[in-house]
This record gives C-alpha cells, sequence and structure tokens, in this order.
C-alpha cells in the first residue's frame, strides 16, 4: 500500500494521520481504549490522555494504570484533591492553607511533602 499523498493526508480525520494512537488501558477495569475519540471529536491533542486519565476517575473512582496522581491532602479538615499536575496540587495546596492555616500533604510517587500558610 502506497502512503497517502498530501492532499489526502490533509483530509484524513486526526488519528488516521498520525502514525501511533495512544491507548490508554486500566487492570481494574480490565479494558484497554485507543484515543481516536479525543483527538478527533474533542480535538484534544497532546492533553488527549490526561483528560481521558480525568474523565475516567470522573466515571470509576479511579486512574487508569500509568497514571500517578499528586494528592493535597489537608493534615487537619477532610479536604484534599487529586491532580495530574504539579503545578496545580501545589497551586492548590498554597491556597489551601492560606485561607485555612492548616498544614497540607502533597504526595506523588511515595515521596511526601508538607506545605504550610506562609
Amino acid at each position: 500500500m502506497s502512503p497517502p499523498s498530501d492532499d489526502e493526508f490533509e483530509n484524513m480525520p486526526p488519528s488516521e494521520n498520525v502514525d501511533d494512537v495512544p491507548t490508554v488501558s486500566c487492570s481494574r477495569c480490565n479494558r484497554e481504549w485507543n484515543l481516536d475519540y479525543e483527538l478527533d471529536e474533542l480535538k484534544l491533542g497532546n492533553q488527549s490522555v490526561e483528560q481521558f486519565a480525568l474523565d475516567h476517575r470522573r466515571h470509576t473512582g479511579h486512574f487508569p494504570d500509568d497514571v500517578t496522581p499528586w494528592v493535597a491532602t489537608c493534615r487537619q479538615c477532610p479536604d484534599g484533591e487529586q491532580f495530574l499536575s504539579e503545578g496545580a496540587a501545589r497551586r492548590w495546596a498554597r491556597t489551601h492553607a492560606r485561607h485555612t492555616t492548616h498544614e497540607v500533604t502533597l504526595e506523588h510517587a511515595g515521596e511526601a511533602t508538607i506545605l504550610n500558610a506562609e
């Protein structure tokens, strides 16, 4: 099979002109998904894996395989959140500590840091 011409390539749906569409698996759900929908319909590009992981957690209560969230947990009240980026987790932790004067534990990949209001 010959490669598509430039005109054919430009008219293909986004996932068809990509060599390898990302896939995400979840051993808890015993499933694997390719991200054609996130690329073609939602037009998420580089954020497709992150958005799928967030949507998966929202609908199942857990993240797919190979996604390790940043977990911010208040050490005084029951408040806390999970994030996929360090910047968002630190922003939440600093804001919570600033508004409540509570210490917040920030955990990722087995390491923890305590943030306080300063």
